[in-house]
């Protein structure tokens, strides 16, 4: 969730602050894995109804941010116009959402979605312009899709679990791409965190 990505980015020793749901600590996943194939066979969120909305928070506030990282497992938090709201105030946006894309997101820098969450989504890319050069799409050991192109992992990792993989790429990707504006080497250096991680037990940072 958006707190294993802020751990991630702070690990990497870059400041972050976060604003998040004030109840965070009791909405919990549960993972049940195989443990013979060490595939992920369900997962159970518990207490992530009626999640608070931002509502009173200033959504312009922003600028003093050299990138803004929206982390949106869609439990209610934010709404499609409160990130519309955000990406139009501020010019270095990422995001990872499970929301359908639409029109709302227009305004976003980078879209990192997996594949998975690519196939849901697909139908409704054609409908907002220029929408496909923003999506970063990973698909695990194969790498990851941007404009159209594969871009394989430079490493063979013998994976132990995928959890959290996700929010520790989209750690990596930005701070990599604000430091060096360049999209393709933060997908690389993205792609070398998420390495690490999976080859450890349980969700966990990079250190």
């Amino acid at each position: 969730m958006a707190k294993n990505v802020q751990a991630n980015i702070i690990d990497l020793d870059v400041d972050c602050d976060i604003m998040t749901n004030e109840n965070w600590r009791y909405v919990l996943k549960t993972r049940y894995v195989d443990v013979r194939t060490n595939q992920l066979l369900l997962r159970i969120d518990r207490n992530d109804i009626g999640i608070e909305h931002i509502g009173h928070m200033d959504l312009n506030n922003f600028q003093r941010y050299d990138a803004i990282v929206i982390s949106d497992y869609d439990k209610g938090f934010l709404n499609e116009n409160d990130i519309e709201i955000i990406t139009k105030n501020h010019p270095l946006t990422f995001i990872d959402t499970k929301k359908t894309l639409g029109i709302w997101c227009t305004n976003v820098s980078f879209i990192k979605i997996n594949h998975l969450e690519y196939l849901k989504t697909k139908y409704t890319i054609h409908t907002v312009k220029n929408i496909k050069e923003k999506l970063i799409i990973t698909k695990g050991e194969e790498g990851c899709f941007y404009k159209d192109h594969l871009i394989p992992n430079k490493k063979t990792v013998e994976v132990r679990d995928l959890s959290g993989a996700g929010d520790t790429f989209l750690a990596g990707l930005v701070i990599e791409y604000v430091k060096t504006k360049d999209i393709y080497k933060a997908i690389d250096f993205a792609q070398e965190c998420s390495a690490i991680v999976v080859g450890k037990k349980g969700v966990c940072t990079i250190k």
